[in-house]
């Protein structure tokens, strides 16, 4: 009986023991940290964060980095979406979720992207490395240069795919900047991520995140990660209207769990008011980039840059103003510069060239600067970037509005007799103080995509490029990205500035 006894008591106590350590692996598979970040796309502005710079493992998050490089890639002409790649060994060997690629099998660039972006697949995400950069350790370096550049102060990459390394580290905060650059720096390939299935070459693959696609009006991406270190994370997008808010979760406990944080965040950021953040934070601009040098100073975006009203000077002091024969109009370099980028950087018609020259001691009209015109070539993405900025372009050019010439005879009455013999004095803006330098920022085959990379440049090197002019010029083997309008020092900044971010440079002098 005793004997009986001591079996039961065993027994019970193996399956006790057994019991709890299944609950301790189950719950040390789902303790990951929790942390999210909430932001209105277009402002930057923080409406919630929680844990925001904790780090953490981003696991398949990660392939928006190895994918943002890639779309970088393609539009520097390093790669083309339909160069073939043989599968590196390395890349046929990664666990799932793959795309089930062998080693030395060759398959288009675009598929890799697909399988990648849609599917989250990581042989396909290692491919991509490979591809660009030879091996994995040199992608991760351009990876962590990268996120360096976007002010992604809690980020170190040891991979392309996410897979938990104790290095391989993220915030809630820096993969929510991550995917505003996604969405704006590469409108033309983000639909990658709204796609429920795609044509990865060999199969058709589903959408990781297709579930909350389908369940959350407006949600058009971006990406989902998930590793027992990490949890159930997502970083994803909705548009509502004109507005876009980002929510990014850290550490979901599942599938439902983490879709349902994530729509009650989008839903808390949809209900905020626009603009305007909750928490008090600053925004953070959508392609800024920290400040490499003492030289470097913060600057504003504005999303329009018409100009409204132009202050006409005071009077100086003692001086009589003598009336003069109207002299032509000088085309000037508007004085707020960058902050002017979007409105100003398709107006490809203009005729610049007056203005890269040194300018004439003359009197100049200042003209109030028309609204962005759409043209015939204009390209759908670069539209889109315009769309998001709230800006919507004329179909027809406005009338010219009627110049006047800035003189203080235009604020007051003097008296006649000594307008007779004083001559007119004049406000003017001018690029004057040897600002006869250049930079060029690589040639394209079309002039829409030396536009958009004109654009994204002005965004993210505010500070160096103040007051530059960007010009695309047409040249027999493509079309040049040109800023003209800067100084000896500011062209030789701007360009060790770009080329520390891993970006073609180089300088333009005085013809």
């Amino acid at each position: 009986m005793s004997s009986r006894l001591l079996r039961t008591a065993r027994l019970g106590l193996f399956l006790i023991t057994t019991l709890s350590a299944g609950i301790t692996i189950a719950t040390g598979v789902q303790a990951a940290p929790y942390a999210a970040m909430v932001v209105d796309a277009k402002t930057g502005a923080v409406i919630h964060e929680e844990n925001a710079d904790t780090r953490l493992h981003p696991a398949s998050l990660t392939k928006m980095m190895t994918l943002y490089i890639a779309f970088q890639a393609i539009q520097r002409g390093e790669i083309g979406l339909d160069s073939v790649i043989t599968i590196p060994s390395a890349a046929a060997a990664q666990p799932p979720s793959k795309l089930g690629l062998r080693t030395g099998q060759k398959i288009k660039f675009r598929y890799l992207l697909r399988a990648a972006a849609v599917k989250s697949a990581n042989d396909a995400a290692t491919a991509i490395g490979f591809a660009i950069s030879g091996s994995e350790e040199a992608f991760a370096k351009r990876m962590n240069a990268t996120a360096q550049a976007m002010g992604m102060r809690n980020t170190t990459f040891v991979n392309q795919h996410g897979l938990t390394h104790p290095n391989h580290l993220s915030s809630a905060r820096d993969m929510t900047v991550l995917g505003r650059h996604m969405i704006y720096d590469f409108p033309q390939y983000y639909n990658l991520f709204s796609r429920r299935t795609a044509d990865a070459g060999i199969k058709q693959v589903n959408n990781t995140n297709r579930r909350f696609l389908a369940a959350y009006e407006g949600a058009d991406g971006i990406k989902t990660g998930f590793t027992n270190a990490a949890g159930y994370n997502l970083v994803a997008s909705a548009k509502r209207g004109d507005r876009r808010i980002i929510a990014t979760v850290f550490g979901g406990t599942s599938t439902a769990n983490r879709n349902a944080r994530v729509m009650k965040l989008l839903d808390q950021g949809f209900a905020s008011p626009a603009g305007k953040p909750a928490t008090g934070r600053a925004p953070a601009l959508v392609a800024a980039a920290p400040a490499l040098g003492p030289t470097s100073g913060a600057h504003t975006i504005r999303v329009s840059g018409v100009v409204r009203r132009s202050l006409r000077p005071q009077t100086r002091p003692g001086a009589a103003i003598a009336p003069a024969a109207a002299p032509a109009p000088v085309q000037v370099a508007s004085a707020s510069g960058i902050e002017d980028a979007l409105a100003a950087a398709l107006l490809v018609s203009a005729a610049p060239a007056a203005a890269a020259t040194a300018p004439q001691e003359v009197p100049a009209r200042v003209a109030v600067a028309a609204p962005v015109i759409a043209h015939d070539d204009m390209a759908p993405e670069t539209a889109e970037i315009f769309a998001e900025a709230g800006i919507a372009p004329e179909t027809t050019p406005q009338p010219r509005p009627t110049e006047r010439i800035m003189t203080a005879a235009a604020i007051a009455p003097v008296d006649a007799s000594r307008m007779q013999a004083v001559p007119e004095v004049v406000t003017r803006v001018s690029t004057s103080g040897g600002r006869l330098w250049g930079i060029n920022v690589g040639r394209y085959n079309s002039r829409n995509a030396a536009e958009r990379v004109l654009i994204q440049t002005a965004l993210n090197e505010p500070g160096a490029l103040d007051g530059a002019l960007r010009r695309v010029t047409q040249r027999s083997g493509g079309f040049d990205a040109n800023f003209m309008g800067l100084t000896n020092e500011s062209a030789d900044l701007a360009c060790r500035r770009l080329q520390a971010r891993g970006a073609m440079c180089f300088m333009i002098g005085p013809s």
